[in-house]
Order: structure tokens, then sequence, then C-alpha cells
């Protein structure tokens, strides 16, 4: 639906059965408990289950977030072939959306969901800390100067 039908070809179809991960989006259901976006296989998703929700593509991941994930992927040279990124991207935002400075294993689980051959994992970690600090550090100079940026810090988790 999201690549034939509504031409959003940023998200790859891979393995059909929610195996690979490469069809990660963003959905919100209104009411989560979390109230957040979860990153999720879209090839095993039914429209209708979908009905109310807002469903987030690579092609919409805008903002500062989006600009941190982008700037951290160049800064680490993520991409190789490329073809997981945009699942990798949209679950990376999501991680970040719920927990704002990552440890390794936090990491390590959010992205768990999504092969890549290509074995770029240890950058995609680099980058995702890196796209942390970055938006961090974005928002504690916009709107909301609170915010603990540093991992020594007494943050919560």
């Amino acid at each position: 639906m999201l690549r034939c039908e509504l031409g959003l070809t940023g998200t790859k179809f891979g393995c059909g059965i929610g195996v690979c991960g490469a069809c990660t989006v963003l959905i919100d259901r209104s009411g989560n408990a979390s109230g957040r976006p979860v990153a999720d296989q879209a090839c095993v998703k039914r429209i209708r289950d979908l009905e109310h929700a807002k469903i987030v593509t690579i092609e919409g991941l805008e903002g500062d977030l989006g600009h941190a994930l982008r700037t951290a992927w160049i800064e680490y040279d993520v991409v190789q072939c490329g073809y997981c990124q945009s699942a990798q991207l949209m679950a990376a935002a999501a991680l970040l959306m719920h927990t704002s400075l990552p440890n390794d294993g936090q990491i390590d689980e959010a992205m768990s969901g999504i092969a890549c051959r290509c074995g770029t994992f240890p950058r995609i970690r680099k980058a995702i800390h890196r796209a942390a600090e970055l938006w961090c550090l974005k928002r504690q100079h916009g709107s909301t100067p609170d915010i603990l940026c540093r991992k020594d810090s007494k943050a919560p988790p």
C-alpha cells in the first residue's frame, strides 16, 4: 500500500512476513500507553487495524530529530548498501522519542528487529548516540533548557 498505492518508496519491501524489518515505520495510535509513536513493521499490518493511526514513513521524518539523525548518519558514514536504512532511521527515531539518551543495550534492543546484511551495526550505534546528543543540545538551546544532555549527568533513565 505505502509503496505502490501512495508512492512512498522510502519504506522498503523485504520479506513480507515481519522478519527483516525493512518496512519499519512509525505508528502513532492515539491512546497508546506512552503517547508516542512506536516503530513497527508495515508489511504485517492490516489497513483496517490502522484506521485512526497516524503513520510516518521515512519521507515524513522531519524536524530537529530527523535532522539530528541524518546528520549523525552522514557523520558516521552509516550507509553501505542502504536498503535497510529507512527502517533503521525510523527505529532510531522511535527509540529517541522514548529514551532521550539510550545506552548501548537499549539501542541494540530497539534495532534488533531490522536485518542489515552489510553489518553496519557498530556505526548505527555510534550514530544513534550522536543523534541523541545533537537532538538534546538542540532542545536545550531551544524551548526546554532543563534537559540534561550528557550521559554522566544525573538524568533519569
